[in-house]
């Protein structure tokens, strides 16, 4: 595989639409627009995902809880044979922030968790953090007023969710074609 990306998430319908699962719905319009339809992933149990190929590059959806995610990724770098000194090029993680405000992203290479504890189990699992993230900024515009674990666990709202839909997959495209990303 040329490319890896993966996209954070929860299974189960329950959490389909939940903040939680930025990386998930980004990936699915990702799919969309180079396909140009709907996606239709397929389950691999021995990887811990769904997974869709596309020409050389592979687009995961984890299948463990979000804080899991890096028993995935974990299986998914060593199926593919990906070494360490692969995962700055090879390896992007598409996941929510809450330390960004909505609509916002950022790019990131080896840095911490920052207290995401999906992204967290993804160092823990590959013992860097050395690898490509793509932050997409759910924070309010307002003080939370609840947990953060259960706002991250909410749905999006649909203005939220049309902010989300309306993000440029700019730094996606970038990333497979090998340009640096000005996010």
């Amino acid at each position: 595989m040329e490319k890896i990306i993966i996209g954070l998430g929860n299974p189960g319908q329950k959490y389909h639409h939940t903040r939680h699962n930025a990386g998930w719905l980004v990936l699915d319009r990702l799919v969309q627009e180079l396909l140009g339809e709907s996606p239709h992933w397929e389950n691999k149990p021995r990887l811990f995902a769904q997974i869709i190929v596309i020409g050389h590059n592979l687009l995961v959806k984890p299948t463990t809880m979000m804080n899991d995610s890096g028993r995935s990724v974990r299986a998914i770098v060593d199926y593919y044979n990906l070494t360490p000194a692969d995962f700055s090029t090879k390896l992007l993680v598409i996941h929510d922030d809450l330390d960004l405000p909505l609509g916002q992203t950022r790019w990131s290479k080896n840095s911490r968790s920052a207290g995401h504890k999906g992204v967290q189990s993804i160092i823990d699992a590959l013992g860097t953090q050395t690898f490509n993230r793509w932050r997409l900024g759910i924070k309010p515009a307002s003080p939370l007023l609840e947990e953060s674990a259960t706002f991250v666990l909410n749905n999006f709202s649909p203005l939220e969710l049309q902010i989300l839909q309306a993000l440029s997959l700019k730094p996606i495209y970038n990333f497979l074609e090998d340009q640096p990303s000005n996010n």
